[in-house]
C-alpha cells in the first residue's frame, strides 16, 4: 500500500511538471507572436501624434481662480505655506478643502487654517448619514451644523455614498431623498450655506463591461466601480432621487457635482439647470467631457455662464495645466492626463474672458461672500 502511495504522488507529481512545462511553454509561445505581429495592451499603446498644430501649454491661469471641489484629506497637520506656494504658481487664489469631515477632525482643520491661512482656503463639514436611526440622529445632525458654520465651515459636502452603498440600521440603503434627512436640507439653507452634493456615478458604470462600453479601460483598472444592476439602483433612479431634494428644497442651493454626470449630454444638464434654479454645477473630474465637444461645450457656457464653477477634485498640480489648456486655448488634438478617464483627445475651448472670470471666481463669490475680492485684484 505505501509503495502504491509512493508510485502515485510520484505520478502526480511527473504531470504537474508536465503542466507546467506545456504553460510555460505555451505562455512563452504567445509572447513571441505578439512580438512577432507587434501586438501590445491597450493600456500600453501611447502613440505620439505626428500632427503639426499650435501648442499652448499654459502652467498658470489667466485670472485669480477658486477651485470649489478639492480633497486636502491631512489638512488638520499639513503644512500650509508649500500648499500655498503651489496655489500660487497656478494663480489659485483660493481652495476650498471639501473633505472636513467632523468632530475633532473638523476642529484641527479649521485650526490650521485660521493660524496659517486664513483667507486662503475654505472648509466643508461631513456627516455620518448611517447614523439616520439613532434616537438623537436629527437634533445631533443639526447641531452639528449650526456648530461647524459657527465655528468657520463654508458649506456641506455630500459623498456619492448616499444613495448607493450607505445603509441605515436595517441594512437597507438610504436613498438620497429619504425624507428623514430634510430637515438637513433645510437647515443648510437656513444657515445660508451650499450643499455640494455627489451623487451617482458616470451611466457607463452600470453597463456591460464590453467593447461597447467608452469606460471599458477604467472598469478594468478599477473594478469595484463597476456597478451591477442586479446589486445596485439604476443610474435613473439614483439621479432621480437627487433631483427630488433640489426640488423638495428651493431654499437651499446646491453644487450638483461633477457636472451632475450629464456632461456627456449638454442639452439635458441645461435643462437640468432651467428646471432647478437653486442649482449650479461645477467641472470637477469632468473636464474630459468638456474637452471633446469644444463646440457644444462653448455654446453651453455662453448660455449658462452663472451657473458653472470651477473644480478639479483630486489635488495634483500638473493636471491643472491641461483645464487651463481646455478653458482658455483653441488648441486642437491634445491629450488628457488620465487616459482610463479620457482615451480621446481634447480640444480647446477659448473662452471669453467674461465667461473666464466667471467660471474662475466671480460665480464662487456669490456663494461665498466671506472670501476676500482683493485676492482677484
Amino acid at each position: 500500500m505505501k509503495l502504491f502511495s509512493w508510485f502515485t504522488f510520484k505520478n502526480l507529481f511527473k504531470v504537474l511538471i508536465f503542466i507546467l512545462i506545456i504553460s510555460g511553454s505555451v505562455f512563452y509561445a504567445i509572447d513571441l507572436i505578439q512580438e512577432k505581429n507587434n501586438l501590445m495592451d491597450i493600456e500600453e499603446y501611447a502613440p505620439k501624434s505626428t500632427l503639426v498644430v499650435p501648442e499652448n501649454l499654459i502652467k498658470r491661469s489667466k485670472y485669480p481662480f477658486i477651485d470649489v471641489h478639492n480633497h486636502q484629506f491631512d489638512m488638520p497637520l499639513k503644512d500650509l505655506s508649500k500648499l500655498t506656494a503651489e496655489m500660487d504658481s497656478l494663480n489659485m487664489a483660493f481652495m476650498i478643502n471639501l473633505s472636513g469631515f467632523r468632530g475633532l477632525y473638523l476642529k484641527k482643520t479649521l485650526e490650521n487654517v485660521q493660524e496659517n491661512a486664513p483667507s486662503r482656503f475654505g472648509i466643508f463639514v461631513n456627516l455620518d448619514f448611517e447614523a439616520i436611526d439613532e434616537p438623537d440622529f436629527k437634533k445631533a445632525t443639526l447641531s452639528l451644523l449650526e456648530e461647524a458654520v459657527q465655528n468657520g465651515v463654508m458649506g456641506l459636502k455630500v459623498y456619492k455614498s448616499l444613495g448607493l452603498t450607505s445603509r441605515d440600521a436595517n441594512g437597507n440603503r438610504i436613498a438620497v431623498n429619504d425624507p428623514r434627512l430634510d430637515p438637513i436640507w433645510n437647515k443648510c439653507g437656513e444657515l445660508g450655506i451650499p450643499v455640494l452634493i455627489h451623487s451617482g456615478e458616470p451611466a457607463s458604470f452600470w453597463k456591460d463591461k464590453d467593447k461597447h462600453n467608452e469606460r471599458w479601460l477604467e472598469l478594468r483598472q478599477k473594478p469595484r466601480r463597476y456597478r451591477d444592476p442586479e446589486l445596485n439602483p439604476s443610474f435613473e433612479e439614483v439621479m432621480a432621487e437627487q433631483h427630488d431634494i433640489f426640488k423638495k428644497h428651493p431654499n437651499t442651493t446646491f453644487i450638483n457635482a461633477h457636472l451632475g454626470w450629464m456632461g456627456n449630454d449638454l442639452d439635458r444638464l441645461g435643462k437640468h439647470l432651467d428646471t432647478y434654479p437653486n442649482v449650479v454645477t461645477e467641472i470637477g473630474a469632468v473636464l474630459a467631457e468638456l474637452g471633446r465637444q469644444p463646440k457644444r461645450a462653448k455654446q453651453f457656457f455662453a448660455s449658462y455662464q452663472d451657473r458653472i464653477l470651477f473644480g478639479k477634485d483630486a489635488y495634483k498640480v500638473s493636471e491643472y495645466y491641461t483645464y487651463f489648456r481646455v478653458l482658455e486655448t483653441d488648441d486642437e488634438y491634445f491629450d488628457y492626463y488620465r487616459k482610463r478617464h479620457a482615451h480621446w483627445k481634447m480640444y480647446g475651448l477659448a473662452l471669453p474672458d467674461s465667461i473666464l472670470k466667471k467660471l474662475y471666481y466671480k460665480n464662487a463669490l456669490k456663494l461665498f461672500p466671506s472670501i476676500q475680492p482683493s485676492l482677484f485684484e
